[in-house]
């Protein structure tokens, strides 16, 4: 931490088997082990990134098809999950994103992440692709930051103008914004975030 500045944040992305820890066995026992060693950041910790992978549905067989256990066990995670540390929720199936998700979320002050996919999905998918360019996603706040995952594998000039200004009301409003783009083998994410940045200054 000392090789940053006073001002950098850093964000930790939580173990993948937490998240199944978290919701399919004791979220006391679970989160306590994932946040112990959270300390060591002190006020540089921005946020923990914690991803519910998408094979786990809401309403998927291990609540036996019942989307009320489901509201449940987030619910239980989100209370065991201590309000001094920042959290950002990533809920990959699009059946978690109903109001009753959202609203446990603004009652425990978890933040929803945002996530833009590339059009052909989020695993393996190679740039040049033929397919439609979906819409880009809602953004909801629910926590007191916004935290956007741009998984795109590029964004022109007028995709990142679209994205800053989407993102300058909450800046404006003095909300802080935590903007990632797709990690890649030759730098392209830094530019983007570079790009991002400076239509933002």
């Amino acid at each position: 931490m000392a090789a940053t500045p006073p001002a950098f944040r850093f964000v930790v992305k939580a173990q993948r088997s937490s998240a199944i820890r978290g919701l399919f066995g004791s979220a006391v026992d679970s989160v306590a082990w994932l946040t112990e060693p959270l300390g060591e950041f002190g006020e540089r910790l921005g946020a923990v990134l914690y991803r519910v992978p998408a094979e786990i549905r809401r309403d998927g067989p291990w609540v036996d098809g019942d989307a009320s256990r489901g509201d449940q066990r987030l619910r239980a995670l989100l209370a065991a999950w201590p309000r001094s540390i920042p959290l950002v929720v990533e809920l990959q199936d699009p059946s978690w994103h109903v109001d009753e998700t959202f609203a446990a979320l603004r009652e425990a002050g978890a933040t929803l992440c945002t996530t833009e996919l590339p059009p052909e999905g989020d695993e393996g998918a190679t740039a040049g692709s033929d397919a439609a360019v979906p819409e880009p996603p809602i953004v909801r706040r629910t926590g007191s930051f916004l935290y956007l995952r741009l998984r795109r594998h590029d964004y022109d000039a007028g995709e990142l103008d679209a994205w800053a200004a989407r993102i300058e009301p909450f800046l404006a409003a003095g909300d802080d914004v935590y903007a990632f783009f797709r990690h890649d083998a030759v730098g392209r994410a830094g530019e983007l975030a570079q790009g991002l940045r400076r239509r933002l200054e």
